[in-house]
């Protein structure tokens, strides 16, 4: 098992190794041109959805942010999105031309043709007329950011928490706020910023500045649910049945894949036992004595965060009388695993 656990992690790693793969690189900030436009692009996934914000500029002070939506085809390796809402427009002392140019719907697809430079290649069209001859999409993904803002914690912190989705969605609900007049702080009159308007390659970057997150006043976002609030809202799906059997049950939880940060707690007949357990390739180790248990048990396994590759995804082996069984568990935004331990002698599916 070992062996096919190491291979498993070498073809994960692969650009082309399966369609999560991109599911874990889609995040991030992507430049570029779209429609010969200057882009930066700054996306975030949170199940087959995404979101986040795009800037067509000409310079620091000489661009326009839209809110973006979309979604993700891990099967195809494809990437669609559009500009949702019009956030900021700034265009001092010049006339900015992608002004004229609108919201755009662009398709894309991801590749990694050689080395470590990830790719957006695709066509984007007018979002209200799609059936009108659009441009083109060159985007690569960089290192970081030219135009600060509310999603760059998200971003720079996807893998470590920050892919929470109540945690996106209170991003989502301030970015898409409508900012205050001037949000950088500069004197009415203030000169343009000096640019260049030579035409770059698709993957030339801007010289990065320091420039001033967007501040908006708008009401706290509503926190995010409690562990337990996310155990009852959620559906309860049956993976396996495990009869009782001798004085305990030792159960041994693996991350299934990739190790992408996943976060699980277990909740044993609607009572919370243990929380904040981060899957990996080693064991995380529960033992339940059998006498403390009802004739007829259900362990629910809640997801805390979906990892960088959802969905939150779990091997567990359960060692019950000297028997071992084996359950692959999945847990969603709208779903918990569960397992229930029947009395000896019930009839039950469990794989041995």
């Amino acid at each position: 098992m070992k062996i096919l656990r190491v291979i498993g992690v070498f073809l994960l790693t692969a650009c082309f190794g399966n369609g999560a793969v991109i599911a874990q690189q889609i995040t991030g900030v992507w430049e570029g041109r779209i429609n010969k436009k200057k882009v930066e692009l700054k996306i975030v996934q949170k199940g087959d959805s995404l979101t986040g914000t795009s800037y067509y500029f000409e310079s620091g002070r000489n661009y326009r942010r839209y809110s973006i939506k979309g979604y993700f085809n891990s099967k195809e390796n494809t990437v669609v999105w559009w500009d949702d809402q019009l956030i900021e427009e700034k265009t001092q002392g010049a006339v900015f031309g992608s002004v004229k140019q609108g919201a755009l719907l662009s398709n894309a697809d991801f590749s990694c043709p050689g080395g470590d430079k990830l790719w957006l290649n695709g066509t984007c069209a007018p979002k209200e007329d799609q059936s009108r001859a659009g441009g083109t999409v060159d985007l690569q993904k960089s290192g970081g950011p030219y135009f600060s803002d509310e999603w760059d914690f998200i971003i720079e912190n996807y893998t470590a928490g920050a892919n929470d989705p109540y945690m996106i969605d209170s991003v989502n609900a301030i970015a898409g706020a409508e900012p205050v007049e001037n949000p950088a702080g500069l004197p009415e009159n203030a000169a343009p910023e000096q640019t260049s308007h030579a035409v770059i390659s698709p993957v030339e970057r801007p010289v990065a500045r320091n420039i001033p997150a967007t501040k908006i006043n708008v009401p706290p976002a509503p926190g995010p649910m409690s562990i337990e609030e996310k155990m009852v809202s959620r559906k309860k799906i049956i993976s396996t049945e495990i009869p009782l059997a001798g004085d305990s049950i030792e159960l041994r939880f693996y991350d299934n894949a990739e190790i992408d940060g996943d976060s699980i707690s277990l909740f044993l007949n609607q009572r919370l036992i243990f929380e904040h357990i981060r899957l990996s390739d080693t064991a995380y180790t529960v033992k339940l004595a059998v006498h403390d248990l009802k004739d007829d048990n259900e362990l629910i396994m809640v997801a805390e965060n979906l990892g960088s590759i959802p969905p939150n995804t779990s091997f567990m082996v359960a060692i019950v009388d000297n028997k071992r069984y084996e359950a692959r568990l999945e847990s969603t935004e709208q779903t918990s695993a569960v397992i229930r331990f029947l009395p000896p002698g019930s009839k039950t599916t469990a794989p041995r």
